[in-house]
């Protein structure tokens, strides 16, 4: 399919443009980077907030950021806007899940704060007994995850006055208990990242999702609607792919995400985005 004008793709991190070892594919580096010079926007529009975005990420190339799945905007290096969770609610939050022993994440624009026993959790989920296999220590040492190291611990209330976004762990809680808990002053979704376990979540502020954050960017850029495409693999990307004109889900995406999209390309394995970005003339 050939395209002439530009346009602008927004695109998801995890699972999309990165594989669950952090790496992005070569193909997707390449294809981002054509599309640019042949004249396309690309935007970042992910659950990851700002500190999470590595400089390997940046490096590829990208007009802007749609980050805490539309809590923070920012446009060619200009910050449009930072929505924050109010400082009583996550002091609710923190406490309900410390009572229950879920392990948690706050995520800021400087910082993602991790709670008191987040570290030995993650640990395990990725490497596997540190303590008593000495395979998953030579994992550790071989293959240490990116996203470990992005954690910070303070003190153990960590009452913050500038969250934006919040993962929690899979516990022995139902996902659906937390979700009824915190729906007066979270929207609940089930997480898009495998190693944080089938049970655990993102927790926004209502009325913050990638598609409102979406037509924040087309107005502040003036461009229209019927000149945006997205692609994403998780439930985060709902809204987003429904809103846009191009709604792309990608192989690997979870089956509600498939099932609203206006097209699947492959999965990240083999080379989606790539085959995606040539299907529809933006390379």
């Amino acid at each position: 399919m050939n395209q002439t004008s530009s346009k602008i793709i927004f695109i998801d991190i995890d699972g999309t443009l990165l594989m669950e070892n952090g790496v992005v594919p070569e193909s997707a580096i390449q294809a981002c980077r054509q599309a640019r010079k042949n004249g396309h926007l690309l935007y970042l529009c992910t659950g990851r907030s700002k500190a999470e975005i590595y400089d390997y990420i940046w490096e590829i190339g990208f007009d802007g950021l749609i980050g805490a799945a539309g809590g923070y905007v920012e446009s060619g290096g200009e910050m449009l806007y930072h929505k924050k969770v109010t400082p009583e609610d996550a002091k609710h939050l923190i406490d309900y899940f410390n009572a229950n022993g879920v392990d948690f994440i706050l995520e800021s624009n400087t910082a993602l704060h991790g709670s008191r026993h987040l570290q030995p959790h993650l640990e395990r989920r990725i490497y596997g007994d540190l303590l008593n296999d000495p395979e998953a220590q030579e994992r550790k040492r071989l293959s240490p995850h990116p996203y470990i190291a992005t954690l910070t611990y303070g003190d153990e209330e960590l009452y913050l006055d500038d969250v934006n976004k919040v993962c929690f762990l899979e516990s022995s809680l139902p996902f659906q208990q937390i979700q009824e808990e915190l729906q007066d002053r979270f929207t609940a979704i089930q997480c898009s990242i495998p190693i944080f376990g089938e049970n655990s979540g993102e927790l926004m502020m209502p009325g913050v999702h990638k598609a409102a954050a979406i037509a924040d960017v087309l107005q502040h850029l003036n461009i229209p609607l019927e000149d945006s495409m997205a692609i994403g693999d998780g439930l985060n990307d709902l809204e987003m792919l429904e809103y846009v004109q191009v709604g792309i889900a990608m192989g690997n995406a979870r089956e509600p995400l498939k099932a609203i999209a206006d097209d699947i390309t492959d999965s990240i394995e083999d080379d989606g985005l790539y085959n995606c970005f040539l299907k529809y003339g933006l390379i």
